[in-house]
């Protein structure tokens, strides 16, 4: 009686399935889809079946398991295509969000302030109450040009505007002015984040996500934003 050799373990057909993947495809490299190895598999199983020795054949739960196996191979397939269709979805939202703030203003996180037909504007986001906020102003070159006192202001996010007038009295030129924030409460300092505020003007894609234009102010990034005002 000849002897019939069985085609082995499922790592054994999980081998003989990239085998024939290599030598039937005549591309250099491909990605063999799910269905592809599905077919394969039950093609390989079917003639492990026909040849098993008679008096040697392969028990339920050695089926079982490689059967276990080829359906797990086939979810991960499926569920990878899932994610990538979400991620493609929320790029997508996330696009259409960023084109319909084109034309508005916006605050982000940042130091400039952008002085244009004598108005500037900016914002400060407190992480507690203040008794008294501070705002200074410098030109370029750092020297302070004014100083705004806002009073007190409760924990938040608050907006202020600059008209532009100097501490000597004289009306600074249109441009780009930086501006810094001091907050105390009781004496205690309270720690505050600066906000520019700019109209946008286009929308980039970058490799991190989206960008706005905000002209003058250079571009920040989406998930930067604060508030749409």
């Amino acid at each position: 009686m000849s002897t019939v050799q069985t085609t082995g373990s499922a790592s054994d057909i999980y081998a003989k399935i990239n085998a024939a993947g290599k030598t039937s495809s005549t591309s250099s490299t491909a990605t063999t889809s799910a269905e592809e190895q599905q077919t394969r598999f039950l093609k390989l199983l079917t003639t492990q079946l026909k040849n098993q020795d008679p008096l040697n054949p392969m028990d339920n739960a050695q089926m079982t398991s490689q059967l276990a196996q080829m359906s797990t191979v086939s979810g991960i397939e499926k569920l990878n295509t899932t994610l990538n269709s979400l991620v493609d979805s929320v790029g997508n939202s996330q696009s259409m969000q960023a084109a319909s703030m084109i034309g508005k203003k916006v605050t982000a996180t940042g130091t400039q302030l952008n002085l244009a037909s004598g108005a500037a504007y900016g914002g400060i986001n407190l992480s507690g109450a203040a008794d008294q906020v501070t705002i200074h102003i410098k030109d370029s070159t750092g020297k302070e040009i004014q100083t705004e006192v806002l009073g007190a202001q409760k924990a938040g996010v608050l907006n202020f505007a600059w008209d532009g007038t100097t501490a000597a009295g004289t009306t600074a030129t249109d441009g780009l002015y930086k501006f810094s924030v001091e907050a105390v409460q009781g004496g205690k300092s309270v720690s505050a984040d600066t906000l520019q505020v700019g109209t946008v003007s286009a929308l980039v894609r970058s490799s991190t996500g989206f960008l706005l234009d905000l002209g003058p102010l250079g571009t920040v990034d989406f998930k930067n934003v604060q508030q749409i005002l």
